[in-house]
């Protein structure tokens, strides 16, 4: 049975291993149904820019950027999955989608030459990334975060993107 664990309250129950019955195969293809009715079947509106995804290398048929929201690690063909992001698969888009109602916090970052955009609840309990390809975005990751000084630090990042911005 999903619970409900955002501190911020208006984001989906969290999606458990427990909703297949225990079984793997079984779980991953309910996470992906969610994404790809998320992601897929319709696609979210971010400042009005047309909307893309990362889907190649596809492994067993399934796009890379889920794979990426659903795992972690840092050498790509090498990530394992992750419960706590699994759990999460129904929040990236309620995240996006909350930008059009100033629900959320959003900020850029340069990471290895490239712009990202980060999305994050006022708490910081889970952080959604979209590559800014200029004319279009895409879905990159999304994963909670857990420890209080990584929140401060996005924190931190965010009010120093805001104090640039002159707001």
């Amino acid at each position: 049975m999903s619970t409900q664990s955002s501190e911020c309250g208006w984001l989906p129950e969290l999606v458990g291993l427990a909703e297949a019955g225990g079984d793997w195969n079984a779980y991953v293809e309910l996470l992906y149904r969610y994404f790809t009715r998320d992601f897929l079947w319709t696609q979210p509106s971010y400042a009005g820019r047309r909307w893309g995804m990362k889907r190649h290398p596809l492994l067993k048929g399934k796009e890379a950027t889920f794979w990426h929201i659903i795992s972690e690690g840092e050498i790509e063909d090498q990530r394992l999955p992750d419960l706590r992001r699994c759990e999460r698969i129904r929040w990236p888009r309620p995240i996006i989608d909350a930008c059009a109602q100033g629900k959320t916090l959003v900020w850029t970052q340069d990471r290895r030459g490239e712009t990202r955009i980060a999305i994050a609840p006022d708490t910081f309990e889970y952080l959604v990334i979209l590559a800014d390809r200029g004319s279009h975005v895409l879905l990159w990751t999304a994963f909670p975060v857990a420890f209080q000084h990584q929140r401060a630090k996005l924190r931190r990042e965010y009010e120093a993107f805001r104090s640039k911005q002159g707001g």
